[in-house]
């Protein structure tokens, strides 16, 4: 979200072309104050269920869940790491990923993409194997990533270069740039031929034909201020737009109207909706905290609780099945002292820290 990126461990000329292009731990940022947002109206009944303690060198940016096989994929800078959740084991990497942001699975092409920053690549990978199967050229910074099933394309939003990247799914051939104008973060795909994605610089958010590749829809989603996460509740058409002014937008995805603004917590960056249970998820970096948002009803949403997680736990995945909700963070180190160069340093990892909060019912 913010222009200024934590740096990655391992060697300097990594860490220059990373932060060059924009790469490292997209979005987060540190909180001015560590706080919690307050709770509200009863329990989820979720609660963490276990740490799977990783470790290893990086910061990381999106993570992606694949249920059939139990997998969660997460970026950590010049990789992709697989785990399975249930044997809490790495069972594979996606290598060579230079300053990689997001993961779209397409589990009916049995494919993998990753958004590849610091390369301006999209990678192609064996869903079942891993092995990589080869890249697409995308645009400036490629962020945010999603596999659209209507039209068997997977979109790269190009955070830089302000336009997304349309792919064939099933060839890797690059089918077209739609351009957008500013600075893309999380979209989402209704399943029904519309591609949603949130402008963070501008508020805004915009439709995308994904047929035929132009945008179709601007809408402005004042009050909402900052917009990063994205869901979206396909049966009722709303869109759930993470806020970095403390609140998520709720968005009726044909009109684009703003229909609640149910308070989260700070740092926000990941929205998640469970069609299952009708809980809207928002982490929350800055605050280390998970808002909890019930649908009522399609027009009436209700925050039911702000789970205590951990700060910097700012991306999430959500397993369907089990309805298990999955965060990743570390613990930070102090934070350098400023220089003329770098007057607003992040603070160091303490590192083999990084690990995965699992949370469930």
């Amino acid at each position: 979200m913010l222009s200024q990126r934590l740096p990655l461990f391992g060697s300097l000329a990594i860490l220059i072309a990373a932060l060059a292009v924009g790469a490292g731990l997209g979005g987060f940022r540190l909180p001015k104050k560590v706080e919690a947002a307050p709770a509200a109206g009863g329990s989820s009944g979720y609660h963490l269920i276990k740490k799977i303690k990783l470790g290893g060198e990086g910061f990381w940016d999106y993570v992606a869940f694949d249920s059939p096989t139990r997998r969660l994929f997460i970026s950590r800078g010049t990789k992709v790491v697989v785990l399975d959740v249930d044997t809490e084991k790495v069972v594979g990497e996606i290598p060579n990923t230079a300053g990689v942001h997001g993961i779209a699975l397409a589990p009916d092409l049995g494919r993998g993409f990753t958004s590849n920053g610091a390369a301006g690549t999209v990678t192609i990978f064996d869903l079942k194997t891993l092995q990589v199967i080869g890249q697409a050229k995308a645009g400036t910074n490629p962020d945010a990533i999603l596999y659209d099933f209507a039209s068997k394309r997977v979109f790269a939003m190009n955070g830089r270069s302000g336009d997304s990247t349309a792919i064939d799914g099933a060839t890797g051939n690059v089918a077209g740039t739609i351009p957008i104008g500013g600075k893309l973060e999380f979209g989402v795909a209704d399943g029904e031929g519309h591609v949603y994605v949130n402008v963070e610089d501008k508020s805004e958010e915009v439709q995308i034909d994904s047929k035929n590749l132009t945008v179709t829809a601007r809408w402005t989603l004042a009050p909402c201020k900052g917009p990063s996460g994205l869901a979206i509740d396909t049966k009722h058409r709303r869109l759930f737009a993470g806020c970095d002014n403390k609140m998520m937008a709720v968005v009726d995805a044909d009109t684009g109207k703003v229909i609640a603004t149910p308070a989260i917590g700070d740092g926000v960056d990941a929205n998640q909706f469970d069609p299952e249970t009708s809980f809207t998820f928002a982490s929350n970096g800055g605050s280390g905290t998970l808002t909890v948002v019930h649908e009522d009803s399609p027009d009436k949403f209700s925050v039911v609780e702000d789970l205590p997680t951990q700060v910097g736990a700012r991306k999430m995945a959500l397993d369907p099945k089990t309805h298990e909700v999955y965060l990743v963070t570390a613990t930070f180190g102090p934070r350098p002292e400023p220089t003329a160069s770098n007057p607003r340093p992040f603070p160091t990892l303490v590192p083999d820290s990084f690990v995965v909060l699992v949370f469930g019912r």
